[in-house]
């Protein structure tokens, strides 16, 4: 990222935004990390499933689905790790040219609206994760694709999407504790120069 001094405020993130602020920050970021690897895999897989259905005439009924559970999973584990990072979306052209103080009550009010809206979306995550596991007698019985190969990518997605928001629900949660921390120390630290 770039840093804003020439607009006369400070550099737009801090070193601990690289390595996460938190423990369970630094353990998202290297988890997501590996998990990147995994787009190296469904390329792998997709040029796979080229070479065999157009030079071979043999194509695969699981490259397809494969691929977009994998994708999807870690379009959703994305969010985690741009919360962990620090790389979520900001508008920078008002949060740079404000004070530190007003910085640190912005960063309050989008934790505080993340938590509200990350709290929703762990209750939509249930219940479709619950109707998508769960029959309507109560047996177990995750939900399928319904192609050919008829895998349980469905179920399985939702379960992750399930894991993630609680997750981010959590990292909100620190991040608010945090900059709350944050906040008072700076407001401790103005009394003390005046």
């Amino acid at each position: 990222m770039q840093s804003t001094d020439h607009l006369g405020g400070t550099p737009d993130h801090s070193p601990d935004d690289e390595q996460g602020r938190n423990l369970l920050d630094r353990l998202i970021l290297r988890i997501g990390n590996l998990l990147s690897l995994l787009f190296i895999f469904t390329v792998a897989i997709s040029f796979y499933e080229i070479v065999m259905r157009y030079i071979f005439n043999a194509p695969t009924m699981w490259v397809h689905e494969s691929a977009s559970f994998i994708g999807g999973s870690l379009f959703v584990v994305g969010g985690a790790y741009a919360l962990a990072n620090n790389k979520h979306v900001r508008v920078v052209l008002i949060y740079d040219q404000v004070s530190e103080r007003t910085r640190h009550y912005l960063n309050i009010f989008h934790h505080l609206a993340g938590l509200a809206f990350t709290g929703m979306l762990v209750y939509g995550a249930w219940e479709i994760t619950y109707s998508s596991w769960v029959t309507p007698f109560g047996d177990i019985r995750l939900e399928t694709s319904g192609s050919a190969w008829d895998p349980a990518f469905p179920s399985l997605l939702k379960a992750v999407i399930l894991v993630v928001v609680c997750i981010m629900f959590i990292q909100f949660l620190l991040h608010l504790i945090n900059e709350v921390a944050r906040l008072k120390a700076l407001t401790h630290r103005g009394r003390h120069h005046v």
